[in-house]
């Protein structure tokens, strides 16, 4: 859909949605990292899985926060689409859920793993269990992201972003 097609709505949404969408292939190889980290074996390893694991949920962390802003702070996706349509209030909000949920499950996966040095076998596969539930969560929030996005502006940021 070109830009005239679409209208003054996504001429004066640029910036934001540019911000997004920018972000969003940060988020995709921070989330790309976490499960290549994720198919490598624990067992009989977990201080050298877990001691793996610290860097990539750093970096995933930093990289979610910075989604946070770009989408909930001032000036950010979440305000805008607001403001062009508020239709879309009760997603906006369960979107805003999913980040405090996804950030508490990041907090509670970084003190696992720095727990889990000198364990045994299933520490390593609880922990991992909830790594497979946040990679899923994580890669799920992506897609309704899309989905939004192209509910709001009708542009599609899916695809290589």
């Amino acid at each position: 859909m070109s830009r005239a097609e679409v209208g003054e709505v996504y001429e004066a949404s640029t910036t934001a949605l540019e911000a997004a969408k920018g972000q969003r292939l940060s988020l995709r190889r921070a989330i790309s990292q976490l499960e290549e980290a994720l198919t490598e074996p624990a067992g009989g390893r977990a201080a050298d899985w877990a001691a793996h694991l610290v860097p990539v949920l750093d970096d995933l962390k930093m990289v979610f926060s910075v989604h946070v802003e770009v989408t909930e702070g001032a000036g950010g996706l979440y305000e805008e689409i607001m403001e062009n349509a508020p239709r879309l209030a009760n997603k906006i909000n369960r979107f805003t859920r999913e980040h405090a949920s996804i950030t508490h499950q990041l907090d509670q996966a970084m003190a696992s793993v720095r727990l889990i040095a000198g364990q045994d076998g299933i520490a390593a596969d609880d922990l991992r269990d909830a790594l497979v539930r946040l990679f899923a969560d994580l890669v799920r929030h992506r897609r309704r992201g899309v989905d939004l996005v192209y509910e709001a502006y009708h542009v599609d940021i899916g695809g290589e972003s």
